[in-house]
């Protein structure tokens, strides 16, 4: 038998010419020699112990082979080899001890959790045992007070039982006594279908009782304990008693769902569902029913209704009147009011000794400023400063109407002008005492006196004219007539007698709202009621907030501030309208409900104004669509007084074939988004006194956005207006330059009838159009296919000369017929 019959070998070859391989025979399993295959001979190395001679030491010899060691293997090799196969076998009872250990390690971490495991069911069973033995106790007792209680009732009610009740309560001889189940019997499921007390099962099941089949009983809650007492003793006491029906006020919004509706009346679902069915309405309790059928079940189960609505919600701002002896004495707030360039903010630059008007673009005003100024007597008075320009309209009645008093500025040199009609009106409207300064009094050309006539024709009478309006004649430069002004306006403050109520919740007015890069949403507020403190919680508008800080006109923190006082607010979720009320509410609950219901009444307004309410009515929509051409823009100013200004007065741009359309409008920097609207839409961005950030720029630029900036409103107008213009089609005017009548017609080969005419007014043009009129009737319009003198084609043929006329594509002439002659002139129209 060769020595590879029965064993596989397994052997790593080299890749170079000299290099061996080692192959290891395997017989059952187990190693038996290993083989060293060089290039010239094959040398069979024994395991330690595996031979038949004497291995497995450090002078092993080869088994099987008589003890000689094989040819060519030195002794430093064979030293070598059999301490790398000692090495391997060392490492292999190492990893079989370092097994057998992790193993025995497992095995007894296995045998302590079920160990523990054991213990916390033993004594979970215990505990429920002895709470089960407990319950049963009690019940017991309780049974046996019961009969007591019973039979004592019994005892007092029928002092004498007959005879044949006796008997019947006596067992028969031959009938078997009833067994009571004992607690043996109730453990092991006797008695009681197989369930523990109260036939009830218990809630938890454990392994055991899985295992064994068995079923412990679970405790009754204390409320079913009091219910069964509740029902024994009523019982005890001679039958079932009604329960009291309770009467509630159910608050009843406009729509309410089945379930909140039975919430609200502490009935059950199924009971209203079954008594909407009653009343032929189907209905499940996650449906919502109308307001009146809700009303219908709350009076069938004997409630009471409260009607409420969803503008409940501002009902904790509502005005409260303040009690004479908590009102204190305030400052006034005084109105600049006027035309533009009359020197209102220069007038007020002079009382507050500040150069606002430097800061201006172009030197005039185009923000509604509030400002505190305290006198040389010591009174505190608030100057509110409005834009004098056509387009602050909204700003000029936002100041009238939170003011006390208003100061019409005239210039004596310009006289009444329209803003400053605008501003009576104003003053008018919102019932408030005037007073006149005239201005500019230290020109040349000032005429205080025509002022003072021109003021009469719009019902203004002055007091030196007899009037009751105070007038008084003021320089803002030379400061002439400054002392005698706020005199005026500290003794109409005297007469007004103005006071408020500082100690209670705060509420104003805002004056101007912008959006500030590093300090958010910052709205100017003028507090007329009240004082608004750090930290108060308040709605304005459709915008709600905390406030953060409070700032005063000359940029200092502030903790409070009181009535007539204006400040900037920051701490506001959004940016409000200007001209919104702001109230402090006790929650930031009431105030994000209020402006969330605000917001949504709003938009229920935006899209009720938008959508056409009949066919006929879209129809008229898209054909007046049709003839009218838009110019869109996109308008971002920087506070929202100038964006709403900005609007209304590109609004008023355009005519019947022509309009400006604001696609959108809003306050702080020109943002990314706005580029994508504008490329979408195809229409310019507007900055008014903001600028495009880094990413708006880069896409404006790839996107081929056009953005324009803008600091003083005349020139955006007046820019719009030419863009505007530029959509308008051009007028076509028809100048006649000459008129011809034919004298004669000739048929020419090549070329159709020939007009032989006579030119009798003006001069007939190759280029230019005609018309043929027979007996003064248009028959035909068109141009000339020829214009001839004799034989020569010219271009033009003077007044009193003859020459040959051919119509393009037209024949029908005839001897008599007047030619007329006239050009085409297309003008460009523009805006007014």
């Amino acid at each position: 038998m060769s020595d590879n019959d029965g064993k596989k070998t397994l052997g790593v070859r080299g890749g170079g010419a000299r290099s061996g391989s080692v192959k290891q025979s395997f017989s059952h399993g187990r190693t038996k020699n290993v083989v060293v295959e060089t290039k010239r001979k094959r040398v069979v190395v024994p395991k330690p112990g595996a031979g038949s001679g004497a291995g497995g030491g450090k002078g092993g010899q080869v088994g099987g082979s008589g003890g000689k060691r094989p040819a060519g293997i030195s002794d430093a090799e064979m030293e070598r080899r059999l301490k790398a196969l000692q090495a391997a076998k060392a490492r292999e009872a190492e990893e079989a001890a370092k097994r057998e250990a992790e193993e025995k390690a497992r095995a007894e971490e296995r045998e302590r959790l079920r160990a523990e495991k054991e213990q916390k069911e033993r004594e979970q069973r215990e505990a429920e045992e002895a709470l089960k033995r407990k319950a049963e106790e009690e019940e017991r007792k309780k049974r046996e007070a019961e009969d007591a209680a019973k039979a004592a009732a019994a005892a007092a009610a029928q002092p004498a039982p007959k005879a044949d009740e006796q008997a019947r309560a006596k067992p028969k001889k031959d009938e078997a006594p009833r067994r009571t189940p004992d607690r043996d019997d109730q453990k092991s499921g006797r008695g009681g279908r197989g369930r523990g007390d109260g036939g009830r099962r218990s809630g938890k099941l454990t392994l055991n009782q899985a295992l064994s089949g068995g079923e412990g009983g679970r405790q009754k809650s204390l409320a079913a304990m009091k219910r069964k007492q509740e029902r024994a003793r009523q019982k005890a006491m001679g039958g079932q008693q009604a329960r009291e029906k309770v009467t509630r006020d159910v608050k009843l919004p406009e729509a309410i769902t089945v379930a909140e509706l039975a919430n609200r009346m502490a009935e059950r679902v199924g009971d209203v569902v079954k008594s909407l069915m009653n009343n032929g309405i189907m209905a499940t309790q996650n449906q919502s029913i109308d307001a009146d059928t809700a009303e219908l079940i709350i009076e069938e189960f004997g409630h009471r209704v409260q009607r409420v609505s969803d503008a409940d919600v501002e009902d904790v701002i509502k005005e409260v009147e303040d009690k004479p002896e908590d009102l204190h004495p305030r400052p006034p707030v005084i109105t600049i009011m006027g035309h533009v360039d009359h020197g209102k903010t220069s007038l007020l630059d002079a009382i507050r000794d500040a150069k606002v008007t430097a800061g201006e673009a172009g030197g005039i005003t185009q923000h509604i400023g509030a400002y505190q100024v305290t006198t040389d007597s010591g009174a505190v008075l608030s100057f509110l400063d409005t834009p004098g320009h056509a387009a602050f309209t909204s700003m000029r009645s936002r100041g009238a109407q939170v003011t006390d008093i208003v100061v019409l500025v005239v210039a004596a040199d310009d006289a009444v002008m329209p803003q400053t009609v605008e501003a009576i009106n104003h003053a008018k409207a919102a019932q408030v005492p005037m007073i006149v300064a005239i201005n500019k009094i230290d020109k040349p050309s000032a005429n205080p006196t025509k002022v003072r006539t021109d003021l009469l024709q719009h019902e203004v009478i002055v007091e030196e004219l007899s009037g009751d309006v105070q007038d008084v004649e003021v320089s803002a430069h030379t400061g002439q007539g400054l002392d005698e002004l706020l005199e005026a306006i500290a003794l109409q403050a005297e007469i007004l007698e103005l006071k408020a109520n500082p100690n209670r919740a705060a509420e104003g007015a805002v004056i101007e709202a912008q959006l500030d890069v590093g300090r958010g949403p910052v709205a100017t507020v003028l507090v007329q009621r009240g004082t608004l403190r750090q930290g108060d919680v308040f709605v304005v508008g459709e915008q709600y907030g905390k406030v953060r800080a409070l700032i005063n006109d000359k940029g200092d923190r502030v903790k409070e501030a009181g009535p007539s006082v204006p400040v900037e607010v920051l701490g506001l979720n959004g940016t409000p309208e200007a001209g919104d009320v702001l109230n402090v509410t006790e929650t930031e609950a009431q105030a994000r409900e209020i402006a969330e219901y605000r917001a949504n009444l709003a938009k229920e307004k935006r899209a009720a104004a938008g959508a056409a309410t009949t066919l006929d009515q879209l129809l008229q929509k898209a054909k007046e669509d049709e003839n009218v051409s838009e110019l869109p823009v996109i308008v971002k100013a920087d506070v929202q007084g100038s964006s709403e200004a900005i609007v209304q007065a590109l609004e008023k741009v355009g005519n019947d074939e022509v309009r400006v359309r604001v696609i959108h409008y809003g306050v702080g920097a020109i943002t990314e988004t706005d580029v994508g609207l504008a490329e979408a839409s195809g229409c310019p961005v507007i900055g008014f006194n903001v600028r495009a950030n880094a990413p708006a720029r880069n896409a404006a630029n790839q996107k081929g956005v056009e953005i324009r900036y803008y600091s003083v409103i005349y020139d955006l107008v007046d820019d719009v207006k030419a863009a505007a213009s530029g959509l308008l089609s051009n007028e076509i005017r028809e100048n006649f330059i000459g008129y011809a009548e034919i004298k004669e017609v000739f048929k020419v080969s090549n070329v159709g009838k020939v007009a032989g005419c006579l030119v009798t007014e003006g001069i007939a043009r190759r280029s230019a159009g005609v018309r043929l009129l027979r007996d003064d009737v248009v028959i035909h319009e068109g141009t000339l296919k020829t214009l001839k003198r004799f034989k020569d084609e010219v271009a033009e043929v003077q007044s009193g000369q003859e020459c040959g006329m051919a119509f393009e594509n037209y024949d029908d002439i005839r001897p008599g017929d007047v030619i007329e002659i006239f050009e085409r002139q297309e003008i460009e129209r523009s805006l007014d």
